[in-house]
């Protein structure tokens, strides 16, 4: 007989110098669970100040890393270790908030649907307005065209097709690229492609899973479910991110192939002719 899961899920947040309310914030939306629920708090910071926060409930754990990791490798360090104890895991952003039911509707919509791997809720701005965050594999003309050129009428053809801003985001879609934001994924999927490439220290390391998800299991973004999102874009205003971003762009074409991506080109096109073609 297979061993029964610990947990339903379990749920990482990386720290970085955040601050300490949103963080809070986070927090308290993720306990707010009937679901037998464990949260991790890995911190990449350089002091253990966000330590008071694990004596918030007894369900968290705290990991003081001691340096900056980066992203992925720090979710890897748990998602290595609880696969076998969870049926999901959530990866989250500490600027995440939702109210209580929503990781209710996401364990149902999972459970019922074994063939999906990794679903994305609908994603709103703090102010209430929508983020529309499904986007199709991207060439490297999109991220160079969204990063480096204008704003215009060139730059807004562009992102409209690679961010499928014309899909009805009222309605359920398989999409090939969604938000690392909040990546709800079973966990027998996950431990299947063995976490992030930590190749990635920070950006394209949510693409890159998505697309290895993608390959053995549905990716799909799921509206009856909702959460609110920061949403800074920070490597838009800090150059030193911005470098980091654009060597992440570069390690991820390295590796599935640049202008002659075959795989990426087949899905982009059955993928995004079908989400317009839903309205």
């Amino acid at each position: 007989m297979a061993q029964k899961n610990k947990y339903n899920i379990t749920a990482s947040l990386v720290l970085y110098k955040n601050d300490i309310e949103e963080v809070k914030k986070a927090i308290s939306s993720l306990l707010n669970t009937e679901l037998n629920i464990k949260l991790f708090l890995l911190d990449n910071s350089p002091e253990d100040s966000l330590r008071v926060l694990s004596n918030i409930d007894s369900r968290i754990e705290y990991i003081f890393n001691g340096k900056n990791l980066g992203y992925g490798k720090a979710n890897n360090l748990i998602i290595s270790r609880v696969l076998s104890e969870t049926e999901y895991h959530l990866v989250m952003n500490p600027d995440v908030y939702f109210e209580k039911g929503t990781l209710e509707a996401l364990y149902a919509f999972m459970q019922a649907n074994e063939n999906i791997g990794l679903a994305m809720p609908r994603v709103y701005h703090y102010d209430g307005t929508e983020q529309k965050l499904c986007k199709l594999l991207p060439t490297p003309k999109d991220l160079i065209i969204r990063r480096f050129i204008p704003d215009g009428d060139y730059k807004d053809k562009i992102s409209r097709i690679y961010n499928i801003w014309d899909a009805d985001y009222d309605k359920q879609m398989d999409v090939p690229f969604l938000s690392g934001s909040f990546m709800f994924m079973r966990a027998s999927v996950l431990a299947e492609v063995k976490g992030f490439d930590e190749r990635f220290f920070l950006y394209c390391e949510d693409l890159d899973l998505c697309r290895r998800i993608g390959e053995i299991s549905r990716t799909v973004y799921f509206p009856g479910a909702k959460i609110y999102h920061g949403y800074q874009k920070a490597s838009y205003l800090n150059t030193k991110l911005m470098l980091t971003h654009s060597l992440s762009a570069i390690k991820y074409f390295n590796k599935w192939g640049w202008f002659f991506d075959k795989k990426r080109k087949k899905i982009n096109n059955i993928v995004g002719i079908k989400q317009i073609n839903k309205k």
